[in-house]
């Protein structure tokens, strides 16, 4: 494995990074403050995409995507991340719930949602969180849907349902075999945000910040049998194979902030001075410069790794549970590190660095916290040695 990019995919990762520095960070100013002039400038981004061939890079291309393969978008993905508008503007942001019905929706639903899904015309979303429940033990869930004729009839409370405020649709998670064991209890069924009884609540501002994070109850909300996604009780399989390669994704993005990170703390060590030199010259500052170096190589290289094993056919619970976590703490710590370079400038919104420190605290909480992969990890790795193996990591 090499750290560099490929040549065959360094062309289009080129002219995406272009796209990120040239387009999408100078508008970013604009898209935070929301309301008719950032939907103009997004809406005139997501042109300037189609236009280029940027747009939807890794949805397959029998879908109107890009078609690149897995291991290729990866590598894209990384740049893409350099601005939380990036999967907006490029039409990646729908990619793991497109990939989700490409693999499990019937004919009907693949006409209904994935092709306008592809194309942009809408939004998904995806509930499986409650603030009732542990989201670190998610057979907890409670929200219930039981079969009443050709209806299925939905009652629960889910929160940090993102998008749910601009989706066409939510991917909802619910237990529907009371007494089946608890991992083949559950199923996903498509709810339209439209039908009666759904209701969103609020939309729940996280560390400060309006993510459309919704809050959302389900009050007799009845949708025909037809909207079940897969088959019934496999709920959990579904939500396993969308969230590993979509953990990937984020580590991937979370690596296009930290280079963005470590850019701006760089360039900000030989524009300062103090005491008659650059701050370069300083040797707590060149700490910080190597400390970063290394937790984004390591980083970058745990997460390829785990691509490459995705792409390989393994499911790699290990190596995701891993990366899920380096990747995070990583973020956050380059991150914290450029803003101390910049002292009282890194604390106000005139550098990028403040709204991107309070998603880096995000990442060690969604997608699982970072205990449960701790846990995990250390438990499938033991659990190599009690059957009388080894974890030989020469051979992974």
């Amino acid at each position: 494995m090499s750290f560099a990019v490929p040549g065959h995919v360094r062309p289009i990762r080129d002219a995406v990074r272009a796209f990120m520095t040239e387009r999408v960070e100078p508008a970013e100013e604009i898209l935070h403050e929301g309301g008719p002039e950032a939907a103009t400038t997004m809406a005139g981004l997501r042109d300037e995409a189609r236009k280029e061939g940027l747009w939807a890079l890794g949805h397959p291309r029998e879908l109107g995507g890009g078609g690149l393969p897995f291991l290729d978008y990866v590598y894209v993905n990384e740049v893409q991340g350099r601005s939380e508008y990036g999967q907006l503007a490029l039409g990646t942001f729908t990619l793991q719930d497109s990939l989700m019905l490409h693999e499990h929706a019937s004919p009907e639903q693949r006409e209904r949602y994935l092709e306008p899904l592809v194309r942009g015309d809408i939004s998904p979303s995806f509930a499986m969180t409650e603030p009732a429940v542990s989201s670190s033990d998610p057979t907890q869930i409670t929200t219930a849907a039981v079969l009443d004729g050709d209806e299925w009839v939905i009652n629960g409370h889910k929160w940090f349902t993102t998008g749910a405020s601009v989706a066409a649709y939510t991917t909802v998670m619910c237990r529907t075999e009371p007494d089946a064991p608890p991992h083949r209890a559950f199923s996903m069924i498509l709810v339209p945000t439209d039908t009666p009884g759904y209701t969103i609540v609020r939309e729940t501002p996280v560390l400060g910040l309006d993510g459309a994070h919704c809050e959302v109850r389900y009050e007799d909300v009845r949708v025909p049998a037809g909207n079940l996604l897969g088959e019934r009780g496999h709920g959990f399989v579904i939500a396993q194979r969308r969230l590993g390669p979509g953990r990937i994704f984020h580590c991937m993005r979370w690596l296009g902030q930290a280079q963005r990170a470590f850019d701006l703390m760089c360039r900000r060590l030989h524009a300062r001075t103090a005491f008659g030199e650059p701050l370069a010259a300083k040797q707590l500052m060149r700490q910080h410069v190597f400390d970063s170096y290394t937790e984004i190589q390591a980083a970058r290289l745990l997460t390829l790794q785990a691509a490459e094993a995705v792409d390989a056919g393994s499911q790699a619970r290990v190596e995701i549970g891993a990366i899920k976590v380096v990747g995070a703490r990583m973020l956050h710590n380059v991150i914290d590190r450029a803003i101390q370079v910049y002292g009282a400038a890194g604390l106000t919104p005139d550098t990028p660095l403040d709204r991107m420190y309070r998603h880096a605290r995000a990442a060690r909480v969604y997608d699982g916290p970072d205990e449960v992969h701790i846990d995990a990890v250390g438990r499938r790795v033991l659990g190599e040695y009690a059957a009388g193996g080894a974890w030989e990591f020469g051979l992974r």
